[in-house]
Formats: C-alpha cells, structure tokens, sequence
C-alpha cells in the first residue's frame, strides 16, 4: 500500500521518523557521557537533542497518522499500526517528562532514566514501524521490482 503523502516519490513518515529517532537516541548518549565524565556541555548537547527530537516527532506523527487511516480496517496490519502509534505517544511522554524535568537540575537524575526507558521503547516502536514496511508493505511503491524507474521520474516501467 503506497504512502498517502510522499516527498520527492518517498514516503513522508518513513523519511521524517529518522530525525527523531536519532536526536533522541544522541540525548541518550550524551546523558551517558555527561554520567561518566560530569562534563556540563554533554548535559546541554542532551537538552537541545531532546528538544530537537521532540520537535520532529510531533511533524513526523501527522504523515503516520494519514498512512494508518488509509489501512484496511480489522487487519493485522490495522493492528499493529495502532499499536505503533499508541507506543509512539508514550514515547513522546517519556521524553517529553524528561525534558521537563531538566528545568530544575536536582531532577536531572530522573530525567535520564525516564529517557533511557524512551529509548528502550523507542526500539519496540520502531520493530512495530518495520513489521508494517516489511510485512504488510504499508508505505511501499506500488512499482516494485529491480528494474522500476527512479522516484523522481515519470515513466512508468513498461514505457521502456
């Protein structure tokens, strides 16, 4: 089932989800690396990644939501697609609470564990993300095969 919405051919959610993922995954490395060496500029590199992170969830969430509408209603892929979305919000909790509470650095300890369950469960969210690519073709070309046309082009495959 292809994408609602593309960018450049390519499916908007499975283009966004990137930059969360990673932004917040890079929060919770520099949280590690500010627990081992005190260094505040990991502390801070931790703070402007979870609000990066957040900030492109909330862009990336709209294109899934779309997606997921366009799923036959009662099929698995309805199913997982939900629960997708359902951990996708707690993980947005998760990180969004830790962000909160690095307003007040007494908190900072709680901060960190509330983005390291983010990310486990970020991990389990993403597997749900790749079941619905890669078993259910949700956001998948309809035009599949090795020798289709580039995204970008116009020509369909037995227009030679």
């Amino acid at each position: 089932m292809e994408s609602r919405v593309q960018l450049l051919g390519h499916p908007a959610h499975q283009i966004l989800v990137e930059f969360p993922v990673g932004a917040l995954g890079f929060a919770v490395t520099c949280d590690a690396l500010h627990s081992v060496t005190g260094r505040a500029e990991f502390a801070s590199a931790a703070r402007h990644a979870l609000d990066f992170g957040l900030v492109t969830a909330s862009l990336a969430a709209p294109f899934g939501l779309v997606d997921w509408l366009a799923i036959p209603s009662r099929t698995r892929a309805k199913r997982v697609g939900a629960w997708h979305a359902v951990g996708n919000v707690a993980v947005l909790a998760l990180f969004g609470a830790a962000r909160l509470l690095r307003a007040d650095r007494r908190n900072l300890r709680a901060s960190k564990a509330l983005s390291a369950a983010g990310l486990l469960l970020t991990g389990a969210t993403a597997w749900a993300g790749g079941e619905l690519i890669n078993r259910h073709g949700i956001g998948v070309s309809d035009l599949l095969g090795t020798d289709v046309p580039s995204s970008l082009s116009r020509k369909l495959p037995s227009q030679g």
